[in-house]
């Protein structure tokens, strides 16, 4: 093969293994077992953020995730996919820090993190105004716009939040031995 379709050839493999360009901004339905929300996505909001949650949507991660932690008055949290050997995968896939460019305010959505530079997959939705989380660096990259009565409305009667290294483990198994009324992602897409 000569050395300049080598590179081509090359390129176009590269290509195809990158995650897909997120739009500048798009809509992302949840078709939940409570019934659908609709999250506004804006990549100039948190784009390294924003790219993660556009490949996320594109592969179908979200689809049967439980909302496994309900804090009333606080936040609504999911993003651990009920395959653990899928979750494998992305568990130590870290994404680096956008700048808060927007504040937390109710119905927003941002991604839980363990620290500086520790974004993978788990996603929240601010239940009322938390700007405490602004200075935390929680970084807003959307928010509700239709359906935030059933964000509300998510199961949270469980006096415990599951055991998230659990889930990890175990996926949706563990989840629906020991917490069965949790509620959950039907399935998330890109609004055509």
């Amino acid at each position: 093969m000569k050395p300049a379709a080598l590179v081509l050839a090359l390129l176009s493999l590269s290509a195809c293994s990158r995650a897909p360009q997120a739009p500048p901004t798009f809509r992302v339905v949840f078709t939940t077992s409570k019934g659908p929300f609709t999250v506004e996505v804006h990549r100039d909001w948190a784009p390294k953020g924003v790219g993660r949650f556009y490949d996320l949507i594109d592969k179908r991660f979200y689809d049967q995730n439980r909302f496994f932690r309900y804090v009333p008055d606080f936040v609504v949290q999911w993003g651990i996919q009920g395959d653990p050997q899928v979750q494998l995968k992305w568990r130590d896939n870290n994404i680096t820090d956008d700048p808060v460019r927007q504040t937390n305010r109710r119905g927003t959505i941002a991604y839980a993190t363990g620290g500086p530079n520790t974004r993978t997959t788990q996603l929240f939705i601010n239940l009322k105004d938390n700007p405490q989380l602004d200075q935390r660096g929680f970084a807003p990259f959307g928010e509700v716009i239709s359906g935030m009565n059933v964000v509300d409305g998510l199961y949270s009667g469980y006096g415990q939040t599951p055991s998230q290294d659990q889930i990890q483990l175990h996926g949706n198994a563990y989840l629906q031995s020991n917490f069965p009324q949790l509620d959950y992602i039907e399935s998330a897409r890109v609004e055509p």
